[in-house]
């Protein structure tokens, strides 16, 4: 039986209206779905700009409860295209409680899975501390009509145990719903870096844990901040099958082989040969 399965990836520049951005987004994923699309994935706070830049409490009115709003409608999207969903949320859990979250929606319209963004940045025009509690529902994998999938966030694409603990959790494909950008200031090299190494660490994932990586991006400038884009999925090996520009609206859709995940583990045996009984240590935050 194949287990070729079509992924679409959306990447979008947002602009102010909430309720625009969600329509926009809708029609991403119906396009996603004509082409072939299986499951979809949206890019980081896809209903709204990237409001971290600032410190302002009354930039909380922009989130919402799951289900709510945005989830009732992508379940019925889900559930007319016959597409599984991630979708990203700026979840209000409680009065003052407020996650960065993903949700993946079955192609019947049911919520299969939750995903509260674990590791949350504190830098320059990304004060996401000041927004969101950091996730408190681990790394754990959903059970999809299109494969086994972990979902991470952003900033989690950083650190390779999330990945790990992902794959471990028997993952085949990896999402990264993304906002990263340029940031004013710096210069031409400088960007070229950033963006090179946010790249090859997914790439990184990728190749160490034997599963496709997908990444979606959004693009556009918001304030001090011009996403890159750059949208891509990478294959077990690491090597990018799919890449959208740093600059351009794009709905990419790619064909993934999952069968290749069991052919490569074969020939690179990394989860065989882990040293599992030497690795206490890492749950320290330093050494020394």
């Amino acid at each position: 039986m194949s287990r070729v399965r079509r992924i679409g990836l959306v990447q979008q520049a947002v602009g102010d209206d909430p309720e625009r951005n969600l329509l926009r987004a809708e029609q991403a994923i119906r396009e996603a779905a004509s082409r072939g699309a299986e499951l979809v994935c949206l890019q980081e706070l896809f209903r709204t700009r990237y409001f971290c830049q600032r410190e302002d409490a009354a930039l909380f009115d922009l989130a919402e409860s799951i289900p709510g709003p945005t989830t009732e409608r992508m379940s019925k999207l889900a559930a007319d295209c016959g597409v599984v969903l991630v979708v990203p949320v700026f979840e209000r859990r409680a009065a003052g409680l407020y996650h960065n979250s993903a949700i993946v929606i079955e192609r019947d319209g049911t919520i299969r899975g939750h995903y509260r963004k674990m590791h949350i940045p504190d830098d320059p025009l990304f004060y996401e501390k000041f927004y969101f509690a950091p996730g408190d529902l681990g790394f754990h994998c959903i059970d999809t009509s299109v494969g086994r999938i972990g979902v991470l966030i952003c900033w989690d694409q950083w650190f390779p145990e999330a990945a790990r603990l992902m794959a471990m959790d028997g993952a085949e494909l990896l999402f990264y719903p993304t906002a990263i950008a340029y940031l004013d200031g710096e210069t031409d090299e400088e960007n070229a870096a950033m963006r090179e190494s946010w790249l090859t660490v997914q790439r990184g994932h990728a190749i160490a844990n034997g599963v496709f990586v997908c990444a979606a991006n959004r693009v556009g400038r918001e304030e001090r901040l011009r996403f890159w884009g750059s949208s891509f999925v990478a294959d077990p090996r690491g090597q990018l099958i799919a890449q959208a520009d740093d600059s351009s609206e794009q709905v990419l859709v790619v064909e993934c082989d999952l069968a290749r995940i069991e052919s490569q583990r074969r020939g690179w045996p990394f989860l065989r040969d882990r040293r599992i009984d030497a690795y206490g240590e890492l749950l320290s935050r330093f050494r020394r």
